[in-house]
């Protein structure tokens, strides 16, 4: 645990504050809800279960025990709902704001739904959060947002034009942060999330994250399916990571408010060599896969390549990521095992 981390936990147990976590029932907002709730924290989650699931709030439930579970009222809501909104803000401190329909592909099939969820629920939301005087709110932006630009590693203030409507979606929610911030004083932080993996994380349907994907795929005693020559490159990002950073931005203070930051380890690692640290890290919790992965053909609107800079969120909000990749495998493998089996 990084020391601004440690700081953070410590002032808000002597102190606990109310959190609203829209999408807690989805894989990074019921991370999120067990950390705080672990922490003392009292908890208003929000989720419609479009992508979410009860079996994340059960698991919750079991982790943290009854006392802490005692802290978390749940509302089943629509974030397109501006009352709804508007009810869950009422009396809250911190706002983590999750729900979202993510997915590249989802969104190249379906671009009016996303629009409305990510661009109007998340408009209905911030309204919401303005209204009710939050002090701090936090908003789940993406790396998609870099688009077609190919420098690396990215760097915040430079971005590309936009490759899916899911990209563009994301880029708007941060271009409204910053009409609120200069037009009403609402000053907001949206983390770009990249390539988040871990405990949670959905293995099932047609857009399942490629991670968890092909770990279910892997355990079934079936081929893997890599999109193109599997040179395509990531920064991928450990769920407890994006924890740090959600609980260090909403607490933020100054010249850290109003700002965008990455939120990623800032490395390099490709589906090929991703590819054989499952394999390895399957094999050491006793599943022996053997078979070759095979090649298919890329996936429209994906990046090439993808890392960031993590050097902003570091200087100003004191983020230091504590996983690796491999070190992410390691702790997330047994859940995923348990979850399959």
């Amino acid at each position: 645990m990084s020391e601004a981390l440690q700081k953070a936990w410590k002032a808000l147990e002597a102190q606990p504050r109310t959190w609203l976590v829209t999408g807690c029932a989805g894989f990074i907002g019921s991370n999120l809800l067990e950390a705080l709730l672990q922490h003392g924290q009292n908890v208003v989650g929000l989720d419609n279960f479009a992508t979410g699931h009860q079996h994340n709030l059960d698991s919750v439930q079991q982790n943290v025990g009854p006392e802490n579970w005692a802290r978390f009222r749940f509302i089943e809501g629509d974030i397109r709902h501006p009352e709804t909104c508007q009810q869950v803000c009422k009396g809250v401190d911190y706002v983590l704001h999750q729900a979202a329909l993510g997915s590249v592909p989802r969104s190249l099939n379906d671009p009016l739904t996303t629009n409305e969820v990510n661009i109007s629920g998340a408009l209905n939301m911030m309204v919401a959060a303005r209204d009710a005087g939050v002090k701090g709110y936090v908003y789940a932006a993406s790396s998609s947002t870099y688009g077609d630009h190919p420098g690396l590693p990215k760097v915040e203030d430079t971005i590309g034009k936009p490759l899916s409507p899911y990209a563009v979606t994301k880029y708007v929610n941060e271009l409204y942060a910053d009409v609120f911030n200069r037009a009403y004083g609402f000053s907001s932080v949206g983390l770009r999330y990249f390539n988040v993996f871990g405990r949670r994380q959905d293995p099932n349907g047609a857009y399942a994250a490629v991670i968890p994907r092909w770990i279910a795929t892997m355990v079934a005693g079936d081929v893997v399916t890599i999109n193109g020559d599997g040179e395509t490159s990531r920064d991928f990002c450990y769920i407890d990571n994006v924890i740090q950073a959600n609980i260090l931005a909403a607490l933020a203070e100054g010249e850290a408010r109003a700002q965008v930051y990455n939120v990623a380890v800032s490395g390099r690692t490709t589906l090929n060599e991703l590819f054989g640290y499952l394999k390895a890290e399957l094999k050491a919790n006793g599943v022996d896969y053997t078979l070759d992965a095979v090649h298919g053909d890329f996936r429209p609107g994906d990046v090439r390549h993808s890392q960031a800079d993590i050097s902003k969120a570091g200087r100003l909000l004191g983020y230091a990521p504590a996983f690796t990749i491999q070190q992410g495998l390691a702790q997330a493998m047994p859940w995923y095992l348990r979850f399959l089996g």
